[in-house]
């Protein structure tokens, strides 16, 4: 009964029910010919691939610049602004205080930072387009706050749509000016969307997070992260404050439709970054190379642990890789978090349930868990196959189809995961 259903699902996605049998070894030659086939297309100006598998370095790839106007290739040590793929690492900072009993996951929020005792939720808008507000049916709690659940904001994309958008653009919480401190404060002030609990959706909550960091450990958040995260793993291109002289190595981001695109005129992380500006996100900000990145995505892989440096409990990373999204929040209460693919969401992290339902979806393994930043940066860690990869490119828009075809590149089209998923 369970083969011949297994078989009639397979059938239905038209992929071959042999595909996830086979033996899987990444093919270095197709990861190559990707990149340099986005960049000849116009789709990236410069790209490079890092796989890890089985204990070592299975392929580096790359191809194209990483300063077109200054006729700079993308090398091995260039560096990349990989915005949301920051999100993973300052999750991974709050669970490190987390295992030395700082904080309980269900504690409400406001027992450890008192500005969001007063969160009320928008309920509606006066003519004047003032916010009609209520009280939330629940405490925002810490597990909210890790999985983008607690019903925060991230403010206009474009144009304000509601009262809460209009609040956020007055209070700008997230401005480089801003100290993590300053941002909580007025971060407390923008109304929730939602009660707690009952959407998914994307936020500033990740910045709340760091400065939980900040208020739980008693250092600033950079400062904690280097000496608890960076430092122990070697990653020592990494970092959010960083030095005029890094610019050259900096790859630049383009924006812009396919063949026509062009410098990104947006520096607000280069503000903070590069300009001693004080904002250090939770969300964004990290600067760091491939080979950093692969260092921080190895110790998930490893459970926690790097060449004998241990950074988080192996039940700990199995935590965050756990979907912890409630069955109640349905499809239509999760943004574009099903774009993904098959999964539901841990901390910081998604993570996959099942494997691809069609041909068109994503490719990968149950179990896989992953995230990926706003200049289409992309990494994910398989544990079905000991395997880690990173694409890093800096384009926007964000390109979910290059994630896509990226992903049938590294596993094949047809790849539906381990037999047994």
């Amino acid at each position: 009964m369970i083969r011949a259903a297994a078989a009639l699902a397979l059938a239905v996605i038209a992929l071959p029910a042999s595909a996830g049998d086979r033996p899987f070894t990444p093919d270095c030659t197709r990861i190559g010919a990707f990149l340099e086939r986005m960049v000849a297309d116009g789709r990236t100006v410069g790209a490079a691939a890092l796989v890890w598998k089985d204990g070592a370095e299975a392929c580096f790839e790359k191809a194209g610049d990483a300063d077109r106007e200054a006729g700079r290739p993308l090398a091995r040590d260039t560096l990349f602004q990989i915005y949301s793929m920051t999100k993973p690492v300052t999750g991974v900072a709050l669970m490190q205080l987390w295992e030395a009993g700082k904080f309980g996951l269900d504690d409400p929020l406001e027992w450890h930072l008192p500005e969001y005792a007063g969160l009320k939720v928008l309920a509606g808008e006066n003519p004047d387009g003032s916010a009609i507000l209520r009280a939330p049916a629940r405490k925002v709690t810490i597990r909210d706050v890790l999985r983008h659940t607690a019903g925060f904001t991230y403010g206009p994309g474009g144009a304000p749509q509601n009262a809460a958008d209009r609040v956020w653009q007055q209070l700008q919480p997230l401005s480089p000016d801003k100290t993590l401190a300053a941002f909580s404060q007025a971060m407390a002030k923008v109304p929730l969307l939602h009660d707690p609990g009952t959407h998914w959706h994307y936020s500033a909550g990740v910045d709340v997070q760091a400065r939980l960091v900040e208020v739980l450990s008693g250092q600033s958040f950079d400062d904690y992260v280097a000496q608890h995260i960076f430092q122990p793993l070697g990653m020592k291109d990494s970092g959010w404050k960083r030095g005029q002289a890094d610019r050259v190595r900096l790859a630049r981001i383009y924006e812009g439709a396919p063949g026509a695109l062009a410098p990104w005129s947006d520096e607000r992380l280069l503000e903070a970054n590069f300009m001693g500006k004080p904002m250090t996100m939770g969300g964004a900000g990290i600067v760091t190379t491939l080979d950093d990145y692969m260092r921080f995505a190895r110790m998930l892989l490893g459970k926690g642990t790097l060449d004998g440096v241990r950074i988080l409990k192996p039940s700990t990373v199995a935590l965050m890789a756990t979907d912890q999204l409630d069955p109640r929040i349905g499809s239509e209460n999760r943004m574009w978090l099903p774009s993904k693919g098959s999964g539901g969401f841990g901390f910081n992290l998604f993570v996959r349930t099942a494997a691809p339902q069609s041909p068109e979806e994503n490719r990968g393994s149950v179990g896989e868990f992953f995230w990926d930043g706003f200049p289409s940066m992309l990494f994910w860690v398989d544990p079905a196959q000991d395997m880690a990869v990173i694409l890093a490119t800096q384009k926007v828009p964000f390109d979910n189809d290059m994630h896509r075809e990226f992903r049938a590149a590294v596993y094949g089209a047809d790849y539906l995961g381990p037999a047994g998923d």
